[in-house]
C-alpha cells in the first residue's frame, strides 16, 4: 500500500533539512558473475557521518556561495579512526596518507561513490569481495592514485610510484585500481606532451570505427589510439566539437569589432574534476571565473531591492529543501510526482505573504532551475532530479578565453576525422562491423557511436540487427530540453565591467524563462558580447519567432535596465544604419546570431546529464 502522501498545511512544518540519496543496491549487491562473497565484518556505524560542501545544481546560472553538505562514512576519517578504534576492522584498514577525507573528495568529483564501487568496477572485479574490508582499501588506494596524478596533470603517473606508499600485502589492489583508472581513462588522459609519448609507434589492435567527432568522439577516439587501436572518427558536420562551437563574430563599418563567441556549451561547471578543466590546465589556458555578483532587473527595468532578492532566494532554498523531505515521506510515490507540482503546491501555501514583485522573483529562481536541469520543472521528477548533486565536479564556473573550441582543436589534433561523412546504416555481427555514410562504406572490427539522444531517438541511423532492449529502453527513457540563446555583439561594452551575469524578471509565469539571464563575454570574448538566454516554457515559443522580433525584444528589455546611457546611443545608431539594409545583414554581419542548443535531462527517472546539444 503507498503511504498518504502529506498536505502542504502538515508539511510545512517539517525540518529543512537535505537529505541524499543512499548508494543505490546494485553498487552493494555482489555481481552475478562473481562467487559469493563470505559474511565480511561489520564496518562502522554508515549513519554516523562526515560532512564536506558541494555546490548545487540549482545555482549553476547563478553563482553563490551557499552550499550544501554530502556525508562520508566516517570509516574515511583517519582521527576518528584513531579516537574510537573498532576491534578486527580497524588494523586491517590501511593508512596511505593524512588526507583520505580530502582524497575521497577528488575521487568524487571524479565520478566515484564514496564508500561503495560503481557498477562498471563490479563489473570489471576490481575486488573478489563486494562490501568488506578489501573493497574499503581498494577505494582509498583508487582514490589516493586519482589525488596523486590531480597534483600534476603534466605528468604520466605510473604503478611503480605507489609501490612504497601501498602496503605490500595491498599491491593486488594497486595493480586493479591503477589498470581500471588507466584503461577507463580517469588518470593519465589528455594532450600534455608525456601523454602523447604513451601513444604507440603502430596499431597493434583492432580498427574502430567512431561515429561522431564530439567531446565524447574525440576523447574515446584518443584513448582508443592510445592503447593501439586503429582509429577512423566520421563526422557528419563540416567540423569537429559537436555541440561545443566557438563562432568568430565581426561588425561594424569602418571602425570594426569582433568576439570569439561559444554558440553551443560555454560555461566549464566546476573545474576540479571537470575533464575539460583538467585539458586548459595542461594546455597552460588561463580561465576565467564567473564572479558571483548577479543583479536582477525588474520588469519596468529598475533593480531588484537587494533585501527582497535575498528573501526570496532563501525562500525558494527552503522549499527546494521541503520538496527534498517530502519525497523522502513520499517513498516510491515520488517517482511519478513532478518537482514543479511539489514547488507548486508550496507556493500556494505562502501565495497570501508574498506581494507581485516577490512572485516575480519566485518565477526567475523557478526560470533559473529550468536552465540548470535543462528541462521544464514540470517533466522533472521530485525523486531524482538533483540524485547527481552529490557528483557534480567541484571547484569554479568559469569561461575558457578565447572559447572552448580551442580545446576541441586540441582534442581533435592527430585523430583521423573525415568530416561530411554521415552515418544512415551500421550492420554489426561476430565478422565486425560496416558503417555505411551515404555510398560510402567503411569496415572496422568494432563501432563506438557517440551521436547525440535526439539522433538516436529520430531512428536517423538504422542499425542491424536491432540495437539490444535494454538500450532502446534507455534511448526511450531519456528525454532532452530546450535551451534558446541570443549572442549580441555591440560596438562598446555599456554595461558593469565587474558583471559577468546579470537577470531580468518578468511578470508572466509562462514567459518567465525569456531573456531571464545575461551573460557577459567581454572579458574572455575579445570584444563587446552579450549573450541571452532562453529557457523553460519561453524556450518553446521562442523556437516560432522570428529573429528580428528576438532581438528587437532583447534590446527592449537592455534599453529599460538602468546601465548607462550610453546603451541608448549605441542602439540608435546601430538601428539607423540597419534601417535600410535587408535580414541577411542584420542577421549575419551585426552578428546577432541566434542559437538552438539542445541539451538533455531525464524525464521522471535516471540520473540527470548533459548528454547532447544541437546547435542550429
Amino acid at each position: 500500500m503507498n503511504p498518504p502522501i502529506p498536505t502542504p498545511e502538515e508539511f510545512s512544518s517539517l525540518p529543512l533539512e537535505f537529505i541524499p540519496f543512499l548508494p543505490l543496491p546494485s553498487q552493494t549487491t555482489p555481481s552475478p558473475t562473481q562467487n559469493q562473497p563470505a559474511p565480511a565484518p561489520a564496518l562502522p556505524d554508515p549513519n554516523a557521518f562526515l560532512s564536506f560542501p558541494i555546490p548545487k545544481k540549482r545555482r549553476r546560472g547563478r553563482p553563490q556561495k551557499a552550499q550544501t553538505s554530502f556525508h562520508f562514512p566516517q570509516f574515511f576519517s583517519q582521527n576518528q579512526h584513531q579516537k574510537q578504534p573498532i576491534p578486527d576492522i580497524s588494523e586491517e584498514i590501511i593508512v596511505i596518507n593524512k588526507d583520505p577525507t580530502n582524497e575521497a573528495v577528488i575521487g568524487l568529483s571524479a565520478g566515484f561513490p564514496a564508500d561503495s564501487l560503481t557498477e562498471e568496477e563490479i563489473d570489471a572485479r576490481v575486488v573478489t569481495n563486494i562490501g568488506g574490508i578489501e573493497q574499503v582499501n581498494y577505494i582509498l588506494i583508487r582514490n589516493h592514485i586519482i589525488a596523486k596524478w590531480r597534483e600534476n596533470v603534466n605528468v604520466w603517473v605510473t604503478k611503480e610510484m605507489f609501490l612504497n606508499s601501498v602496503p605490500k600485502h595491498c599491491h593486488g589492489l594497486l595493480e586493479s585500481a591503477y589498470n581500471y583508472l588507466v584503461s577507463r581513462g580517469y588518470i593519465n588522459f589528455g594532450v600534455s606532451q608525456s601523454i602523447k609519448e604513451q601513444f604507440p609507434q603502430e596499431d597493434t589492435k583492432s580498427n574502430v570505427i567512431v561515429v561522431g567527432a564530439g567531446l565524447a568522439g574525440l576523447s574515446a577516439a584518443r584513448q582508443l589510439m592510445r592503447l593501439g587501436f586503429k582509429v577512423t572518427v566520421l563526422e557528419g558536420r563540416k567540423r569537429a566539437g559537436g555541440r561545443v562551437y566557438t563562432k568568430r563574430m565581426e561588425g561594424g563599418a569602418g571602425n570594426r569589432v569582433s568576439a570569439s563567441v561559444d554558440l553551443g556549451g560555454s560555461v566549464l561547471t566546476g573545474t576540479l574534476g571537470n575533464p575539460l578543466g583538467i585539458l586548459a590546465r595542461q594546455l597552460g589556458y588561463s580561465m576565467h571565473k564567473v564572479r558571483d555578483k548577479c543583479p536582477l532587473y525588474s520588469v519596468d527595468g529598475k533593480p531588484v531591492d537587494l533585501d527582497m532578492d535575498m528573501k526570496v532566494e532563501t525562500a525558494f532554498n527552503r522549499l527546494l529543501d521541503k520538496a527534498s523531505r517530502l519525497r523522502q515521506l513520499m517513498g516510491d510515490v515520488s517517482v511519478d510526482v513532478s518537482l514543479g507540482a511539489a514547488l507548486e503546491t508550496f507556493r500556494q501555501v505562502y501565495e497570501d505573504a508574498v506581494n507581485k514583485e516577490e512572485i516575480n522573483l519566485f518565477n526567475w529562481h523557478c526560470a533559473n532551475l529550468e536552465y540548470a536541469n535543462a528541462g521544464l520543472l514540470s517533466k522533472l521528477s521530485l525523486a531524482f532530479w538533483d540524485q547527481d548533486d552529490p557528483y557534480d565536479m567541484g571547484g569554479d564556473h568559469c569561461f575558457l578565453p578565447g572559447g572552448n573550441g580551442r580545446l576541441v582543436q586540441a582534442l581533435a589534433e592527430n585523430v583521423p576525422i573525415l568530416y561530411e561523412k554521415t552515418v544512415h546504416t551500421v550492420r554489426y555481427g561476430s565478422d565486425g562491423v560496416r558503417v555505411i555514410a551515404g555510398s560510402q562504406v567503411f569496415e572496422g572490427d568494432m563501432v563506438l557511436c557517440t551521436v547525440p539522444l535526439g539522433v538516436l531517438k529520430s531512428g536517423s541511423i538504422k542499425f542491424i540487427p536491432e540495437l539490444p532492449q535494454r538500450k532502446l529502453d534507455g534511448i526511450k527513457r531519456l528525454g532532452y530540453g530546450l535551451l534558446n540563446k541570443v549572442a549580441m555583439l555591440f560596438p562598446c561594452v555599456f554595461w558593469e565591467t565587474d558583471l559577468d551575469t546579470f537577470g531580468h524578471l518578468t511578470d508572466n509565469t509562462s514567459s518567465r524563462g525569456e531573456f531571464f539571464l545575461f551573460y557577459s563575454y567581454a572579458t574572455v570574448a575579445g570584444g563587446p558580447v552579450l549573450i541571452a538566454l532562453v529557457a523553460g516554457e519561453a524556450a518553446h515559443t521562442f523556437e516560432s519567432m522570428p529573429p528580428t522580433d528576438a532581438v528587437t525584444q532583447v534590446i527592449q528589455i537592455l534599453k529599460g535596465n538602468i546601465f548607462n546611457f550610453l546603451f541608448e546611443n549605441i542602439v540608435y545608431v546601430a538601428f539607423s544604419f540597419l534601417s535600410y539594409k535587408s535580414l541577411q545583414f542584420l542577421e549575419y554581419h551585426i552578428c546577432v546570431l541566434v542559437a538552438n542548443i539542445w541539451s538533455s535531462y531525464i524525464i521522471m527517472r535516471g540520473h540527470l546529464n548533459w548528454l547532447s546539444f544541437h546547435v542550429w
